[in-house]
């Protein structure tokens, strides 16, 4: 078996020596690589994993033990099996160090200089580890993953379930394993986005999730990740949970929001106190600052008002009608932001959904594509949950709104008044021999490059690239006939960039190629000649 190995050394002579005594001593066993200091080495295991890492402790940017802690703790790589083995490397016989080295179940801790034979019974020791999990590994494989498999698949069935018989009930509890859970349990809901509204990988979230809820002496029952996306964790004590949201606060993982239910002791409790997770998470949309909330705190008389209809209606309309200022008010009036921290986020949810069925929807059916900006806002806009709260929502939909109104003035204003479009075609007339593109003739209108294009397409009937190939092959045929120039320079003299191009062109529109049409054009000059010279006998 080959093992990935990194060595990890701000001294170069270190990193090369360590490989030389390795490779020397365990041919084709190690396929190594080698990082300066953490930062580069944990790029590199994030890459590729590796089975052992040997790394010094006094580094730039990032130290041995920093980075043993994001190699320990952190996500592994999707290509890694299990957490590496651990040897660290040390000039300084610091306790700190030796007390990292347990902490991190390193595997050994080596003094500088290196000892060849503690070096290489180290890396036997690592072997001999790798070995024995892998065995165990294959042992257990099949039958606990088939089992824990079964088990969250059920739980994640059971967790939707309303109404339980004492039939069920047994039957459930011995398929997920219901004896073994520690009581009594709250269940969470977690989830994780980032400030552009991505969200970290489920398995990830998991890994994550778990391994910081054991950090802070949790007990978990059950995980599991629902339909959803979000990450259950079923266990307790519930303080634990609130130790997790400050550890959280502690790593800056910010965009970790959590819903906390009530506590259960019984299988009939965990449908209800799952529902109730998941609802406390919501009101994390609500409440910025909020990274965490307990259902009981939850105000249950929240308010909850009729969909505005006729608001949003209205608001639709004034879009591009120079009452921009109408906007802002409008739309607090709408969403009833004075209210929010008592409103039940239905409501939210409802109006977010008429906002993009009756307005924005409607915008872009009537009125085309906007520009490539304004549609990644729209995309983001139409799902709420896209945002980690909803003041972050509400200013991006204020934006596409105010984007929007701009749009919809500069298509009404084309289309109604023209006088830009008539500019731009002159522009085109006149400008025709020269390098000429739709941004080029757009900016020297002052328009959009997207409104110009769907203004000018409405205006001429042909869009901007054929337009212009019109416009040039029609000055050729003026140049064609009234002349002898050559073909080449008439190309050049008419904006194309080469004969093939004006040629290819030219029969395209015309149906023959330009020297066909010169032929035709001599030809036809000849017999109106003959037709008036004299004949022999006049």
């Amino acid at each position: 078996m080959r093992f990935k190995l990194l060595i990890v050394d701000d001294e170069k002579n270190i990193r090369i020596g360590l490989k030389t005594m390795i490779e020397r001593e365990f041919p084709e066993q190690f396929e190594i690589s080698m990082a300066a200091q953490g930062a580069e080495a944990l790029e590199l295991y994030q890459a590729q994993g590796a089975d052992v890492i040997i790394t010094d402790i006094r580094m730039p940017v990032m130290d041995g033990i920093a980075l043993i802690e994001q190699v320990s703790e952190g996500p592994q790589p999707a290509i890694q099996n299990g957490r590496p083995q651990i040897l660290i490397l040390s000039g300084y016989e610091d306790f700190r160090y030796a007390k990292a080295a347990i902490r991190y179940q390193a595997v050994d801790y080596l003094l500088k200089p290196i000892r060849r034979d503690e070096l290489f019974a180290a890396l036997r020791k690592c072997e001999e580890n790798i070995a024995k999990r892998s065995q165990m590994a294959e042992q257990l494989a099949v039958t606990e993953s088939y089992r824990l498999q079964v088990q969250s698949v059920r739980l994640q069935e059971l967790l939707l379930q309303t109404d339980l018989s004492e039939e069920d009930i047994g039957i459930w509890s011995s398929e997920i394993g219901f004896d073994q859970y520690a009581l009594p349990f709250s269940v969470a809901a977690l989830t994780y986005k980032n400030l552009d509204g991505s969200r970290m990988k489920k398995e990830d979230l998991k890994s994550l999730a778990e391994h910081m809820f054991e950090s802070v002496d949790g007990i978990l029952s059950a995980t599991l990740l629902d339909r959803d996306g979000r990450m259950i964790l079923v266990g307790g004590p519930r303080s634990k949970f609130e130790d997790l949201s400050l550890l959280a606060a502690e790593r800056e993982l910010d965009g970790m929001l959590i819903g906390v239910s009530q506590e259960g002791s019984s299988l009939t409790d965990l449908p209800r106190c799952y529902r109730q997770a998941c609802e406390a998470l919501k009101y994390t949309f609500i409440y910025p600052k909020a990274r965490l909330i307990w259902h009981e705190e939850m105000n249950s008389n929240r308010l909850v008002f009729p969909v505005p209809r006729e608001a949003i209606r209205k608001l639709g309309n004034i879009l591009g009608t120079n009452r921009e200022k109408e906007i802002g008010p409008l739309l607090h009036e709408i969403f009833r932001v004075d209210q929010l921290p008592e409103l039940d986020i239905t409501y939210l949810e409802s109006v977010s959904r008429h906002m993009n069925e009756q307005v924005l929807d409607e915008v872009f059916r009537v009125y085309g594509e906007a520009s490539v900006d304004v549609l990644k806002l729209y995309r983001k806009v139409g799902d709420m949950s896209s945002f980690c709260h909803f003041h972050d929502y509400f200013r991006s939909l204020e934006q596409l709104l105010f984007d929007l109104d701009a749009y919809i003035k500069e298509i009404r204003s084309a289309h109604s008044e023209h006088g830009d479009m008539k500019e731009a075609v002159a522009y085109i007339e006149s400008h025709y021999h020269r390098p000429l593109n739709m941004a080029i003739v757009s900016n020297h209108v002052s328009l959009n490059y997207s409104y110009f294009s769907e203004a000018f397409k409405a205006y001429t009937g042909e869009n901007f690239v054929t337009y212009l190939k019109k416009v040039r092959i029609r000055k050729a045929k003026e140049l064609l006939e009234g002349g002898s120039s050559k073909l080449s320079e008439i190309s050049n003299a008419v904006g194309f960039e080469n004969t093939r191009h004006f040629s290819r062109v030219f029969k395209e529109l015309e149906g023959v190629s330009p020297q066909e049409y010169r032929d035709k054009l001599v030809a036809g000059n000849a017999r109106f000649a003959g037709a008036d010279l004299p004949t022999d006998g006049e």
